[in-house]
């Protein structure tokens, strides 16, 4: 069992080779990092780019070895950075994926400092950094640039991004059947569209 800090359970969802199953509105509500996962999977095997889910690190406190070695108490060492990152045509890529199940905005209190911290670095050095929001209840997903979200996050006379600004400023990505997220198609529009 892995434990945050404070001593909670942290439960994660098992990550699955899906990218190449049939895609059906059953398959609709499934979790956004199984597929952004799947889509990464897929671009690699595609060669399009190199994206991977960067691990959180944590600290094994006791292993059970009675059948092989088993991971039996750990907690988190300390707070990740962000969820992805890699290359794309020669440029370092670097986002977090997020989701609401509000209908109408996307609150800042998903998003932690040391993340906005961390992004800021990225662009400081001439990365390409930005977020990918779901909207559950919508069934939508957009990707939006990190420095937006930045400033609003910084300097915004709200605590949060209203459905309407992120669909006005962002990109809606595309589902499909492969790639299960079609994000690098958004990338390109925004990063490499001049």
């Amino acid at each position: 069992m892995i434990r945050y800090p404070d001593g909670r359970e942290y439960k994660n969802s098992q990550t699955k080779k899906t990218y190449n199953k049939k895609g059906s509105e059953a398959n609709r509500g499934m979790n956004l990092e199984d597929d952004i996962n799947a889509s990464n999977e897929w671009y690699r095997d595609q060669d399009v780019c190199v994206i991977t889910k960067r691990p959180t690190p944590i600290n094994i406190v006791k292993v059970d070895y009675s059948k092989g070695a088993r991971i039996t108490d750990a907690y988190f060492e300390k707070q990740s950075t962000t969820d992805y990152n890699g290359v794309y045509k020669g440029r370092y890529i670097d986002f977090e994926a997020k989701n609401t199940k509000s209908r109408t905005s996307f609150p800042f209190a998903n998003i932690e400092l040391h993340q906005i911290e961390h992004l800021e670095r990225v662009l400081r050095h001439g990365g390409i950094a930005f977020f990918i929001i779901e909207f559950e209840l919508k069934d939508e997903v957009y990707l939006i640039d990190a420095k937006y979200i930045i400033e609003r996050y910084r300097n915004g006379p709200k605590k949060s991004l209203s459905y309407e600004e992120i669909k006005e400023k962002g990109i809606l990505v595309e589902r499909s059947y492969n790639p299960r997220l079609k994000y690098m198609d958004a990338v390109e529009k925004i990063y490499f569209s001049e």
